[in-house]
């Protein structure tokens, strides 16, 4: 069979075949073209610190070990800033020996700062999931700036399926942009293909926004309803330079348009430490036909999700920051990311998560 990351036809084979299972009947939309979408259960276990299960552990039997309290989620319940929170997920997996999964936090999530990961009973690394698993999933949620109200079903963290390897080198990357442009100027490639930040924007000064460090609570079920002031600070610059302040996060953006191929998907990777002391992502897959013209894409760039860490940093426009990992389909999605599934990111600039309104 085809190497590479499974479409969503072959998702929803998984799902009829039973490696993929739920507590409920799946969700309309759940399933993307090139990822599954999890939900979360109907409890949350405070626990005193992250943890991972470790071999031949269970999770149920580390949450024991480190739970504080449990939440009922089923009416609603907010999971505080600077707790971590270990929630049963209604996805589990069966897996042939022949399919790996690797889980991302939603780019929603990313863009809240609300760190989620994926654990597996066994597991000893977050959201990596070896050929042959078997058995339930887990989130762990760390809200890091804002407080948020959570309900069961609701969908943080998706996961990605892979038969085989299925990477570009990167002269087969420089070959592909040749053939359809993936990045709008001059490719950087380099075990991935480079994007920077911008700061220099077309028109005005204003090139992200930074987190207030006292807000109120965000309900994920509400769309479009926040006011941006009063979460989030406006970062303007001049003269094409900002200084990251230590703990501080910013949602701030690509300078180049990028393009995911129909027949590829892309995952964003962290730049090499040496060149600053910061994160830059926490969500980091984009589907086939992301800023794709033929899906309503054409001129979409990447939003990027970032927190500085041990000392203030200067960045600057043009600032090589972060790196795309290409990998093949392992066939065509029915399905493009865009306008045909109302995907929200689609064609985006500059732009907070989909609960706050337009500034």
């Amino acid at each position: 069979m085809t190497t590479g990351v499974l479409p969503v036809q072959e998702l929803n084979a998984m799902i009829d075949a039973g490696a993929i299972a739920a507590d409920l009947p799946f969700a309309t939309g759940q399933v993307q073209p090139a990822s599954l979408d999890l939900r979360l259960g109907t409890r949350a276990y405070r626990v005193r610190a992250s943890f991972l299960a470790g071999k031949h552990r269970q999770v149920a039997d580390r949450i024991a070990e480190f739970q504080m309290h449990e939440v009922d989620l089923t009416g609603g319940a907010v999971l505080e800033k600077g707790c971590v929170y270990v929630v049963p997920l209604m996805e589990r997996l069966t897996l042939p020996d022949g399919i790996q999964a690797v889980a991302n936090a939603k780019s929603s999530t990313g863009r809240l700062d609300l760190l989620t990961r994926t654990i597996t009973d066994g597991g000893t690394e977050f959201d990596r999931i070896p050929p042959g698993y078997s058995g339930p999933l887990y989130a762990e949620i760390c809200p890091r700036s804002f407080s948020v109200l959570v309900r069961p079903g609701m969908r943080l963290n998706q996961i990605r399926f892979r038969r085989g390897q299925a990477v570009l080198s990167d002269a087969e990357l420089a070959d592909l942009h040749a053939s359809v442009g993936l990045v709008s100027g001059t490719a950087v490639i380099s075990d991935g293909l480079g994007f920077s930040v911008d700061l220099q924007p077309a028109s005005g000064s204003l090139v992200g926004y930074r987190a207030k460090p006292h807000t109120g609570v965000i309900d994920l079920d509400r769309i479009d309803a926040y006011d941006p002031a009063e979460f989030w600070e406006e970062v303007h610059s001049r003269d094409g330079r900002i200084i990251l302040d230590p703990g501080a996060f910013y949602i701030l953006v690509s300078r180049e348009a990028v393009t995911i191929p129909p027949d590829h998907a892309a995952e964003m990777a962290p730049y090499l430490a040496m060149v600053g002391e910061f994160r830059v992502h926490y969500a980091g897959f984009f589907d086939p036909g992301f800023g794709w013209a033929e899906a309503g894409g054409a001129g979409s760039r990447g939003v990027l999700e970032v927190r500085c860490h041990e000392a203030p940093f200067v960045l600057e426009h043009g600032q090589v920051v972060g790196r795309l990992v290409y990998e093949r389909m392992a066939a065509r999605p029915e399905t493009l990311y865009g306008t045909g599934i109302a995907s929200n990111y689609q064609g985006q600039g500059l732009k907070l998560s989909k609960h706050f309104r337009a500034p």
